[in-house]
């Protein structure tokens, strides 16, 4: 029987059942500090798969994870924190899981099983030819996530996948592989560690290049930040006083002129406009703050 790398034991922490924790713990980081390693040497197919989705988005089609267990939930994670990281649409980037989101605190692992239900999830989303799909898969052998990147491709869709073992069969389902090959867990077939910091670290780097290169970060500041809450209008307050050199009071004084929108305040104050002219402006070039600023300083 071929065991996949996710589910072959690790010698070196064969018996760490015996350590002290402080031992165990140790060996547990020694493991960890390896998966940086493994990332970047699939950097250039992360690069290539973030300039496909970019492609993609900006011909107004939208990004879907896929996954099941750790990496379903992982999917799901990422997805929900781009719209008030960025200032998108919840529609933009969504995460689709095995079993719906009650997997999200709960095992629903016999539901990975199920090809054809990886498709009717997409089908249900109205996935189509623009759209990006990228299955997350450790083993690369889940059917559920295989069935929905298998349904992506015929459509047209740009496929990509992240699995941990290669040559697998999800690398064969889709256009571009991102395989970084993290070896035997600490505690043997326990993805959720190594392969899932691996997934976790890549899917950061997929959402957040993209919206880089989609233009929501101004240099490295969240310049289209949601102020939801008391720590982001905080935060957004900092980022206008760095963008406009205005001080606090004046700051907070534009934010609430601009119903707390850090994207209309930063126009209103760059443009020389009003809160209507920048909306309107923001919302005609894609909410992207610098063609915002350009369009409306003619």
């Amino acid at each position: 029987m071929c065991i996949p790398i996710t589910e072959q034991e690790n010698p070196r922490t064969a018996e760490i059942d015996q350590l002290p924790t402080l031992e165990a713990i140790h060996l547990i980081n020694e493991e960890d500090k390896t998966v940086a390693l493994a990332v970047e040497r699939v950097l250039p197919e992360i690069a290539e798969t973030i300039d496909e989705i970019v492609e993609r988005v900006q011909l107004g089609g939208r990004l879907f994870y896929v996954g099941t267990g750790t990496s379903g939930r992982l999917g799901v994670l990422d997805a929900s924190e781009i719209p008030p990281t960025f200032g998108v649409s919840y529609d933009l980037v969504q995460g689709v899981i095995a079993g719906g989101y009650d997997a999200l605190y709960k095992a629903a692992e016999a539901s990975e099983d199920d090809k054809e239900a990886g498709a009717e999830d997409l089908k249900k989303r109205g996935l189509n030819a623009k759209d990006a799909v990228i299955g997350i898969a450790a083993s690369g052998r889940t059917p559920y996530t295989i069935g929905a990147v298998e349904f992506a491709r015929s459509l047209g869709c740009f496929t990509a996948c992240i699995t941990c073992v290669p040559n697998s069969e999800i690398t064969r389902a889709v256009e571009s592989a991102i395989v970084p090959i993290v070896g035997a867990e600490v505690i043997a077939g326990s993805s959720r560690m190594k392969a899932g910091t691996a997934q976790k670290m890549i899917l950061n780097m997929i959402s957040t290049a993209a919206m880089i290169r989609l233009g929501y970060v101004k240099g490295n500041r969240m310049t289209n930040v949601k102020s939801s809450n008391v720590k982001l209008k905080e935060r957004s307050v900092r980022i206008l006083m760095l963008e406009t050199d205005l001080n606090e009071a004046a700051a907070h004084k534009l934010l609430n002129e601009a119903n707390g929108d850090l994207r209309v305040a930063i126009v209103m104050h760059k443009a020389n406009v009003n809160r209507e002219t920048a909306e309107n402006s923001l919302a005609k070039n894609e909410f992207v703050i610098e063609r915002a600023i350009e369009q409306t300083s003619i």
